[in-house]
Order: C-alpha cells, then sequence, then structure tokens
C-alpha cells in the first residue's frame, strides 16, 4: 500500500485557492498542503514553511521518507534543477529534518498566537464544559495524554455535537504535554480545545502538513476533517 495522496479539493476549500504541482510526485494540490522549498544566494536549498522568501519556489508534497529517498536516488536533485532552472544546488543532508522542525515551530507557534487571543482552552474540566457545550471547533490530545482522558475528552465533544456513536475524535498531537505547555505558556496543557473556528482553520493549516510531513496516521485531512464535522478513525499511534 502507498501512501495517502494529498487532497486535490479538500471539503469547503475555496474554489480560488492557489493551486500547486509538487516537484516529486507530480500532484496538483492547493498550495496550502505543500512546503516552499527556497533557493538561497549561495545555492543552497533551504525550507520556506511561511512560503515568503523571495525568488523562485519549489514545492513538495510528500512525507519525509518520500523526500529522503529522492533525495538518495538524485531525484530531488534533479527535479530542483529543473525547478529553478540553474546546474548546481546544494542540498542540505538534513532538510528532512529542517522542514519537520519548520512545520512542528509553525503548528506550536500558531497555538501560542491562538491561547494569547483567547482562543482555546485547556484542562479537562475546561475542555469538557466548552465541548458538551458545541463551543468546540478543533479538539487536540497531547502525545502522552492517557487513553481513558482522550476518551472522556473525544465524549464530550460527540456529546456537544449532537454526533455519539459517529467515532469522532480529537487529533493526537506529536509532541507531549511539556512542549504543549510551552508552547501555550500554560501549566500541564494535556487537552486543547480550540473554541474558534477562524482559529482552528489557521492552526490546521501548519498542522496537516506536519502531521502529513512525519507520516502521521492522522494526516493530513484528519484536523481538517475534524473541525466541526468529519469522521476519522482515532489515532492508534502509540
Amino acid at each position: 500500500m502507498g501512501r495517502t495522496p494529498l487532497p486535490r479539493k479538500p471539503p469547503n476549500e475555496d474554489p480560488h485557492a492557489p493551486v500547486r504541482k509538487c516537484i516529486l510526485s507530480g500532484e496538483r494540490v492547493p498550495q496550502h498542503l505543500l512546503v516552499r522549498l527556497a533557493l538561497g544566494p549561495d545555492g543552497q536549498i533551504m525550507p520556506d514553511i511561511h512560503g515568503k522568501a523571495p525568488g523562485r519556489g519549489a514545492w513538495i508534497g510528500v512525507p519525509a521518507d518520500e523526500l529522503e529517498a529522492a533525495g538518495t536516488k538524485g531525484k530531488l536533485s534533479g527535479q530542483l534543477k529543473r525547478a529553478f532552472k540553474i546546474s548546481q544546488i546544494i542540498i542540505p543532508d538534513d532538510l528532512a529534518e529542517r522542514i519537520r522542525s519548520g512545520l512542528e515551530k509553525a503548528t506550536m507557534d500558531r497555538l501560542g498566537l491562538e491561547a494569547r487571543s483567547s482562543n482555546l482552552v485547556s484542562g479537562a474540566e475546561k475542555v469538557d464544559a466548552a465541548a458538551r457545550s458545541g463551543a468546540v471547533a478543533l479538539l487536540l490530545h497531547a502525545e502522552d495524554a492517557s487513553d481513558d482522558g482522550r476518551g472522556k475528552r473525544d465524549q464530550s465533544w460527540r456529546v456537544g455535537l449532537g454526533e455519539e456513536g459517529s467515532g469522532k475524535t480529537g487529533v493526537k498531537l506529536p509532541v507531549d504535554r511539556n512542549a504543549l505547555s510551552a508552547a501555550l505558556g500554560r501549566g500541564n496543557a494535556v487537552h486543547v480545545a480550540i473554541t474558534d473556528e477562524r482559529a482552528a482553520e489557521r492552526v490546521k493549516h501548519h498542522l496537516d502538513r506536519w502531521l502529513y510531513f512525519i507520516g502521521c496516521s492522522n494526516a493530513p485531512g484528519v484536523a481538517s476533517a475534524n473541525v466541526r464535522a468529519g469522521n476519522a478513525p482515532r489515532n492508534t499511534d502509540s
């Protein structure tokens, strides 16, 4: 079985949203689901996580293992040379790790901004209360949250949305409670409920790419599909 392809038209996608072609897979998908690579003045390829670096860019939409395999086989170098129309480039040996860490930082930084804007709540009791009232747009769990704790928060969310029995769950983040607490500037953040739909969209913009790139079973689409509506399988990652 191959990887799950990035969605060409995610649910509720803006029909006017820009579309780019992944240089490795050849698939044309919404730009916000891809990672941009930029060419530095010294000829070095660098990840442009926020897509704001000047000049020509190349876009990738494959997980880290496929990127690394393409680098080993020389495909990545060939495609980048064609994309940038140059004959010599420098590809860092740790390009995949730089992308991974950049996507993680972008997601955690975004969560921190939403926390400071009062667009989320943390703590089991507050999350349960918000979830049961139907006020939660996106539910997140730290990697080391207990199965019981995740189950209770998920159930509260389903009750609040009137979706009991749907199997709908929150998204299990690939970071533990210490990292999540540090990002939010709060103590012992294990479960996080985002209570503003636009804030949820901003978070999942980064979250979907991060989870997909590192090969999590709950992306892409789980963060996207789990904003208010949609059914997703429970993440079984250990």
